[in-house]
């Protein structure tokens, strides 16, 4: 791959509805471009169940709770070159759609919005840097809903 491409791929070891692949892809790229991320990026998006993201997050975090999305920075020290898996639990999608009163694909793209926003720097320890990173989840869910690629 070259080092300025983009390279966005899903994966379902759990089915969920992805609707505008293509699209969601292109404004992914946008974003990180935007963002400064100009050598290219490598993000895989990896939609499974609450038991392998419980695993995971056991394994590799040692946290024994469910989460609805693990990010895992596997970018080289040194290198402009954004490389990541990103896992996301369906079951805690669909979970918190409900809870929230969303619609599933609104709350899937929130996800996904947050795993990227971890990646480029964004945090959710505090109570403020959770704010912010609500208010950008919601602001990239508006920018996508009027991106037409």
């Amino acid at each position: 791959m070259n080092t300025n491409e983009f390279n966005i791929q899903f994966h379902f070891q759990k089915a969920i509805l992805l609707k505008k692949r293509r699209r969601l892809k292109d404004f992914i790229k946008k974003k990180l471009l935007n963002e400064g991320n100009k050598c290219g990026s490598e993000v895989n998006f990896i939609f499974c169940s609450d038991d392998e993201l419980l695993k995971i997050n056991q394994t590799h975090l040692d946290h024994d709770y469910y989460t609805d999305i693990i990010t895992f920075d596997l970018s080289e020290k040194h290198s402009c070159k954004l490389v990541s898996d990103i896992y996301i639990s369906v079951d805690r999608v669909r979970d918190n759609a409900k809870t929230e009163q969303v619609l599933t694909a609104i709350e899937l793209q929130r996800v996904i919005f947050h795993g990227l926003l971890h990646l480029i720097g964004y945090k959710d320890k505090t109570k403020r840097q959770e704010e912010e990173m609500r208010g950008m989840e919601e602001k990239w869910i508006a920018d996508f809903s009027a991106f037409h690629g």
